[in-house]
């Protein structure tokens, strides 16, 4: 059997991207989207200015409001509060996670819905669980969700085994999936038989954080792979999937990089640009 064949995420992503520039160039005003970033954690700095800078390739706007890690969570619950009320910022995001002084869920419910382009408010959770059109999807579900669509433009019938249950990638994937028509199974840490369970699907997600989690022997042939995973080993970053030897056995496969991380990032603008359509009555 030949090795899978690659899914460049970051040229799909490209592609959404110049999509993406053509629309806003005709807004009236700039899409806005604020970042909040509590800290000074190196990882998040850097996929946070990451976001600026695609943001602004595109023409929209894009800040980040980068708060000491002593910050009170009162005195990010009013800045957030700024910006909902601030008519010219159509998107906010708070990156995750926060300092263990700051309940993240009493941060992520002061997001007013319409500008959660995170997907992560509970109105936006029970929209996608409603199936509603209404509903914001996280950003890195949707890029997985587009990704595939692209394998199989129907995902009917198809099983797909979740690796993770987080609320930011695991459980709102089942729900997509689940809204697409497949039969999803979600594994993780206290589940017994990973490897029976995972050797079953058509569609593996592997998003449990841990690198080179899932190998080949796990691997129905033919299945398609995606690895959501960006850790880092020795300097170096590695996916949750061992890539080298899965890549031998399924039919399809992300890498990392490249995958689904640039997915992300876009999927993130295409939100800001829905959410601003939206705030515009365009």
């Amino acid at each position: 059997m030949a090795d899978a064949q690659i899914i460049d995420g970051k040229n799909i992503a490209r592609m959404i991207r110049l999509n993406l520039t053509e629309k806003v160039s005709q807004c009236s005003e700039k899409p806005r989207l604020a970042v909040i970033l509590v800290g000074n954690d190196e990882a998040s700095l850097v996929y946070d200015t990451a976001k600026q800078r695609a943001a602004r390739e595109i023409g929209m706007d894009c800040q980040i409001y980068h708060l000491d890690e002593y910050v009170t969570e009162r005195e990010l619950l009013d800045l957030i509060s700024q910006l909902n009320e601030d008519i010219h910022v159509h998107g906010i995001i708070v990156q995750l996670p926060l300092p263990p002084h700051i309940n993240s869920l009493h941060v992520l419910m002061q997001i007013a819905p319409e500008k959660d382009v995170d997907g992560f408010h509970p109105v936006n959770v029970g929209l996608m669980q409603a199936k509603s059109p209404l509903a914001m999807i996280p950003a890195t579900p949707k890029g997985i969700l587009f990704l595939l669509k692209q394998i199989y433009p129907d995902l009917s019938g198809k099983h797909a085994v979740i690796i993770g249950r987080s609320a930011i990638v695991g459980r709102p994937m089942a729900t997509l999936l689940l809204n697409n028509d497949c039969t999803v199974t979600i594994v993780h840490t206290k589940t017994s038989n990973i490897a029976d369970i995972v050797q079953q699907a058509d569609i593996v997600i592997a998003a449990c954080g841990k690198c080179h989690t899932v190998k080949a022997d796990w691997i129905k042939s033919g299945a398609v792979v995606i690895d959501v995973g960006i850790n880092r080993i020795d300097g170096k970053l590695c996916g949750d999937v061992d890539f080298e030897n899965v890549k031998k056995v399924a039919s399809y496969i992300t890498p990392v990089p490249g995958g689904v991380g640039p997915m992300t990032i876009a999927m993130l603008l295409a939100n800001t640009y829905e959410a601003y359509l939206r705030q515009t009555n365009i």
